[in-house]
């Protein structure tokens, strides 16, 4: 099936999509503040340029998009468009084997990884398991 949009117009809704600072990406950065923690956004340097990167805990966290990650619990990871489907089931699969090759090449470094999804965001904040892993000293009480 055919692209109801031109390829310029494709073109510019796809370059529209944000690939840094977007709204999950925002929420986890006001509650980790809130929280007390101390982070670097985006650090270039590190394998994956990880969200958020903590220091003083040896801690990467990448915030997903359940729709490009494909995130398998919950209805928005599973949905794919109707249309060219074999681009958008290689495209998740790409992000998926990119998503993994970094988690792993930052485990080598000694960093712990943690992956926050969209939907655990919108539910119900800062994840348990992730300031559970935070310095106590670090944070203050949420």
């Amino acid at each position: 099936m055919t692209d109801t949009f031109s390829q310029e117009k494709r073109r510019a809704i796809m370059q529209a999509v944000r690939r840094q600072r977007t709204r999950p990406e925002e929420t986890l950065a006001l509650l980790l503040r809130r929280a007390g923690v101390r982070f670097r956004r985006n650090v270039a340097s590190l394998p994956g340029s990880p969200d958020f990167y903590m220091p003083a805990e040896g801690l990467a966290v990448f915030v997903h998009g359940c729709f490009w990650h494909g995130h398998g619990h919950c209805s928005k990871g599973r949905i794919r468009p109707k249309t060219n489907k074999a681009y958008w089931k290689t495209k998740v699969q790409r992000n998926q084997r990119r998503d993994c090759r970094a988690a792993r090449r930052l485990r080598a470094l000694g960093i712990s990884v943690y992956t926050v999804w969209e939907c655990e965001l919108a539910a119900a904040g800062l994840p348990n398991r992730l300031l559970a892993r935070l310095n106590p000293q670090s944070t203050k009480a949420v």
